[in-house]
């Protein structure tokens, strides 16, 4: 993680140190100076923030984070022999073979926005089968196949938590096998598909992928249909809010001889009395859930309250607006709670007194009818159960 940070922000810096640069050409020497070092200054603080907001959510969603996948399936093969212009060309120099097809892939993947972007390695080796010419299918052309590697973008457009189209495009390495040994050239390797989120770790996905490669006027074409098996390791897992403890037993009173009744006597004793407390903790963007600049101050004050009270638990609730369906708001909640606690702990709350819980769309404090209710209804909120002892007086 913190190896991406440095990438990020070494990226996106270009913008604010270029924007200083240009303001300092136009300005005086003296104004130059403050110029530059006040812009760098607050566009780094911008490009750190928005850093960690991108890496704090980016791998929370399905189809996002690490993961493995075996496919199998079915590969066709072309072999162009001294024309590299078309896979077909001339007859009697196209070769066609078609194979059993095995492979394994493993990537990475971001979530931005309502799209997945992933950097995908995958292999494949393809076996021979069925084989023949459009010359003549019976001049008993040799048997081949191949290998191929290949690494690349993975881009997807998820139309649901379960279900994802995709694309692929990147350049690898295809090499031959049997009769097409010593053939090794480059190429650009693309495909489509679409995957099925199963369950909250695995996935099966349906593609088609094609890698053509061409070395000393001969041409490897070869495309590829399989069924795979996917596993993510960092799927959400559900998350749990801790019971408050059962108050302890309080014994009854044993009974005594009588007793001459003493004069009455004012007497103290302390008892602990249980105080709920509620408050806003922050609001969010449709579709989203990281915490808006404006939150801050609500934070700040759940932080005090905190550190106030150090015995209490914090209960956060997250909630959505009507907008999207309701497996995808429960899922969306929970991610706001998550972002709230994230920033609670980052300002000093211990991590074992903040528990979370997504409600989705329940409980809605306005009408999701018109466009401020629904920004009221997309919030987090916080309560606490304060125990604070307090002196009575008893008479005796």
């Amino acid at each position: 993680m913190k190896f991406q940070k440095k990438l990020l922000i070494l990226a996106l810096m270009g913008l604010p140190v270029g924007s200083a640069f240009a303001d300092g050409i136009v300005s005086s020497a003296e104004s130059d100076a403050k110029a530059v070092g006040s812009t760098i200054d607050n566009g780094a603080k911008d490009v750190v923030k928005d850093v960690d907001n991108f890496l704090d959510d980016g791998s929370n969603g399905p189809f996002t984070g690490a993961y493995v996948g075996l496919k199998t399936g079915i590969n066709d093969s072309k072999m162009q022999v001294g024309n590299t212009t078309a896979p077909g060309g001339t007859a009697g120099n196209y070769q066609q073979n078609y194979g059993a097809d095995v492979g394994a892939e493993a990537g990475y993947a971001w979530k931005l926005g309502s799209t997945v972007l992933g950097l995908d390695a995958t292999y494949n080796y393809n076996g021979t089968g069925r084989y023949g010419s459009l010359a003549n299918s019976s001049s008993g052309i040799p048997t081949y196949g191949s290998h191929d590697y290949a690494l690349g973008l993975k881009f997807g457009i998820p139309v649901s938590d379960t279900l994802m189209p995709y694309a692929k495009l990147g350049y690898g390495r295809l090499t031959g096998t049997g009769a097409a040994n010593g053939f090794a050239a480059n190429g650009i390797n693309g495909g489509l598909g679409l995957e099925y989120l199963f369950a909250p770790h695995w996935s099966v996905a349906g593609e088609w992928n094609n890698m053509s490669a061409s070395n000393n006027n001969n041409t490897l074409n070869n495309n590829t249909y399989t069924v795979g098996v996917n596993y993510y390791f960092s799927a959400a897992k559900p998350h749990h809010v801790a019971a408050a403890p059962a108050p302890a037993p309080v014994a009854a009173p044993v009974a005594a001889e009588p007793a001459p009744a003493p004069a009455p006597v004012d007497r103290w004793r302390m008892i602990t009395e249980e105080k709920p407390v509620h408050l806003d903790g922050a609001n969010f963007k449709t579709n989203s859930a990281v915490l808006n600049k404006t939150s801050d101050e609500k934070l700040t004050q759940v932080v005090d309250f905190s550190k106030q009270y150090p015995e209490a638990d914090v209960q956060v609730s997250g909630y959505t607006d009507s907008t999207g369906s309701k497996a995808y708001n429960l899922k969306l909640s929970q991610r706001r709670a998550d972002a709230v606690k994230a920033y609670l702990v980052k300002h000093g709350v211990a991590a074992d007194r903040v528990h979370t819980k997504g409600y989705g769309m329940e409980n809605p404090v306005a009408s999701n009818k018109t466009v401020e209710g629904r920004a009221q209804n997309r919030h987090v909120e916080v309560n606490y159960v304060v125990r604070e002892e307090k002196k009575v007086r008893v008479m005796q």
